[in-house]
């Protein structure tokens, strides 16, 4: 699953660390999230959203999943 994470990362110039320790995970996670080797669960997701102030569907792209196979 795509992600803004880390372009909101950059913008607000926190760390992957520092995102992590706001949201009640760890670095290893943020990382996984952005290069897409992890999907967060609903309430990860929602905590990454709230931080930075905005919608799930602004941060998280579920293009992919709303695909039939």
């Amino acid at each position: 699953m795509n992600t803004k994470i880390k372009e909101l990362r950059k913008l607000r110039k926190i760390s992957q660390e520092e995102l992590a320790l706001a949201v009640g995970t760890t670095r290893q996670t943020i990382t996984s999230i952005e290069i897409g080797k992890y999907t967060a669960s609903l309430v990860l997701a929602y905590k990454i959203s709230k931080y930075f102030g905005l919608t799930i569907e602004e941060v998280f792209d579920f293009s992919e999943a709303d695909r039939e196979d």
